[in-house]
């Protein structure tokens, strides 16, 4: 019975040893270690490789959409482009440094000013046809042909019944105002000339239009091209040139005056003295 007790320790040390208690990593010997190696999921989320930065070009600027209709009831503006190409882009892009002395990625202006024409034609096809070829054609206008080969154009063209035909977006560049090209909306009126005199319904029309402009861009000033030399001493005269520029006597002062008597409620900046 003594040798039962005396070997009873004995055991219990022994069986402590081989039955670890539950979750309990059994010890390792030293040198014998043993490492498991973590489990690895069979799916892993990783973030995609980064992208190298790749340079976007701008793009360049979409002609402007169709008017929206104006709140004067009796404006109707008619889309008639004129032709509008690479060349004359460049051409454009040229007259704007070497006649006005801005260097631009673009041909657009930011328009504070409208400058009423006459194309001296009887018919608006002539007067459209002759704004259209990007180039001025050989031999016209030597004077002007000089001093650039883009060919001269206007935004707008008033019909003598008073119709208005958009040739060009309103900040799209045109030549149709030495030194004043850069920030002025040009608007011919077809005719006057003693057979085809400028009439009421195309001052009613033109005044609407430049109505209409006001309300979209910050307009100053509206002048004839007969007037156009009173700013050579102003700021908003731009020609790198003193000696280039026209005595004009279009569209004339009373006609000018018709349109101002639609329009005093506007006030306009005067006319500058000459």
């Amino acid at each position: 019975m003594r040798r039962v007790t005396l070997l009873l320790p004995l055991l219990l040390c022994l069986c402590s040893r081989t039955h670890q208690e539950p979750g309990r990593p059994a010890p390792t010997e030293p040198g014998n270690a043993r490492v498991t190696p973590m489990e690895t999921p069979a799916h892993v989320d990783k973030p995609p490789p980064p992208q190298p930065m790749v340079a976007v070009a701008e793009p360049p600027p979409q002609p402007e959409p169709i008017l929206a209709p104006s709140p004067e009831k009796n404006l109707r503006i008619i889309d008639r482009p004129i032709q509008w190409n690479e060349q004359r882009r460049r051409l454009s892009l040229e007259y704007l440094e070497l006649r006005h002395g801005l260097k631009r990625t673009e041909p657009v202006i930011a328009p504070v000013m409208v400058v009423l024409h006459a194309t001296e034609s009887a018919t608006l096809s002539s007067a459209f046809y002759t704004f259209n070829p990007p180039r001025m054609p050989a031999g016209e206008r030597p004077f002007l042909a000089r001093a650039s080969a883009l060919n001269v154009s206007a935004h707008f063209l008033v019909d003598r019944d008073g119709t208005v035909v958009r040739l060009l977006p309103e900040t799209t560049f045109a030549r149709h105002t030495v030194g004043l090209n850069w920030c002025a909306i040009g608007i011919e009126n077809v005719g006057g000339t003693p057979k085809a005199p400028l009439n009421d319904a195309q001052a009613r029309a033109s005044a609407d239009l430049i109505r209409h402009l006001a309300g979209r861009f910050p307009i100053r000033h509206v002048l004839g091209h007969h007037e156009y030399l009173a700013y050579r001493k102003s700021a908003l005269w731009k020609e790198t040139s003193a000696t280039y520029f026209t005595d004009k006597s279009d569209p004339g002062a009373a006609f000018m005056k018709k349109v101002r008597a639609h329009l005093t409620d506007l006030a306009f900046e005067p006319v500058p003295p000459p």
